[in-house]
């Protein structure tokens, strides 16, 4: 009977966590790809890596759905079990609440490994990978050969160029050029321009023939007007970016080895992951207790702030590690406690006011026959 009770349990948990975590996740994949999308066309990002920063966006954030489709899950089936009234008479059997939460928190074990291993290992380096492929993609645009009819930056957004056509030999047709020197703006028009890169690709040579030249300050009269025959505008590229130093990308074991409150942080944070599947876990079964009458959903509100409180704290308090407003030994181990303890104080409080209210009620006496009569 146990066994039969525990894998009934386990069923109606497992299949509830999976409907709420495919939705969430399916939630996270069109923000990605929204995100990804986004910044691809800014930047011109090549389509084959606008697929791998999506795939490795979800691996990064993935961590954040799993505790919350573990609460929602629990909080849905129990919901129904309580509704049905079929916990009701699991319990009238004489069944121990700890046979209750044993697959539960099996289940969460589960989970906080997974977690674990997400935030411990995989989201690291795939934020790592996120980085080196938009690195390379913005390169890659640098370096790409301007199309016409598009408008097209260098150097950081310092250059802007325009063609309006291109002939078959590279000659550039209907050519706009605006330029950022100091505090003053360059804006040249021209009939024709041609555009090479060096053999590093480090710089680009825009050459204009047969134009005009336009240099002044925003908001100042004083404009000078230059007609050219040539004109050759040079635009450095930024080089790539050193060595990663993202918090979100350096492996763990660093983390560990540092004593920089920022790192120290993260590496909380990334701590705070697992635990919070088995706080979670621990809190969902008792918050989904239903009163007789109350609706299978009458306490799911319940269990979506404690999760967004809970976030949020965790979330506040890692930014108070970073700062140093909290001593580093503390981390974030003190808002699992809290949450933990307010949640023990709101199921236990009514309880307890329930009894005060009715400590002057009379006991029940026996009767003659040893039963129970009201006094």
């Amino acid at each position: 009977m146990p066994h039969i009770l525990s894998r009934y349990i386990l069923r109606e948990t497992l299949g509830n966590w999976l409907a709420v975590t495919g939705v969430l996740l399916v939630l996270l994949l069109i923000n990605q790809l929204a995100s990804v999308l986004a910044r691809a066309a800014a930047h011109g990002f090549p389509r084959e890596v606008v697929l791998q920063l999506v795939g490795l966006g979800v691996l990064t954030n993935i961590y954040v759905l799993l505790p919350v489709g573990l609460l929602l899950g629990v909080m849905l089936a129990f919901g129904r079990l309580y509704h049905d009234s079929e916990m009701t008479a699991v319990l009238a059997c004489g069944v121990d609440r700890w046979r209750i939460h044993a697959p539960v928190m099996a289940l969460a074990g589960v989970l906080a490994a997974l977690v674990a291993w997400l935030t411990l290992l995989a989201a690291p380096q795939a934020a790592a990978r996120v980085e080196s492929l938009r690195a390379s993609a913005l390169q890659a645009g640098e370096f790409a050969p301007i199309a016409p009819g598009k408008f097209r930056s260098f150097g950081g957004g310092s250059a802007v160029f325009y063609a309006r056509t291109a002939d078959a030999d590279g000659v550039l047709r209907g050519v706009f050029v605006k330029r950022l020197r100091g505090d003053r703006f360059e804006i040249a028009v021209a009939d024709r321009a041609r555009h090479e890169v060096s053999v590093d690709g480090g710089l680009h040579t825009l050459t204009l023939y047969d134009g005009e030249r336009y240099e002044g300050t925003p908001g100042s009269r004083e404009f000078r007007i230059v007609r050219f025959a040539t004109n050759v505008i040079p635009v450095r590229v930024p080089p790539l970016a050193g060595p990663l130093d993202e918090l979100e990308a350096l492996p763990t074991a660093t983390l560990f080895d540092s004593t920089d409150p920022a790192r120290q942080a993260e590496l909380q944070w990334r701590l705070a992951a697992p635990v919070m599947v088995l706080v979670l876990a621990l809190l969902a079964v008792p918050l989904s207790r239903l009163r007789p009458r109350q609706g299978r959903y009458a306490r799911l509100w319940i269990a979506i702030v404690l999760y967004f409180v809970y976030f949020s704290l965790a979330a506040a308090a890692r930014v108070w590690l970073e700062k140093g407003s909290v001593p580093g030994f503390l981390g974030l181990w003190w808002v699992h406690l809290a949450i933990v303890g307010f949640a023990v104080a709101v199921l236990l409080l009514p309880q307890q006011v329930a009894r005060w209210r009715h400590r002057d009620r009379p006991e029940p006496s026996q009767g003659p026959s040893g039963s129970r009569v009201p006094a």
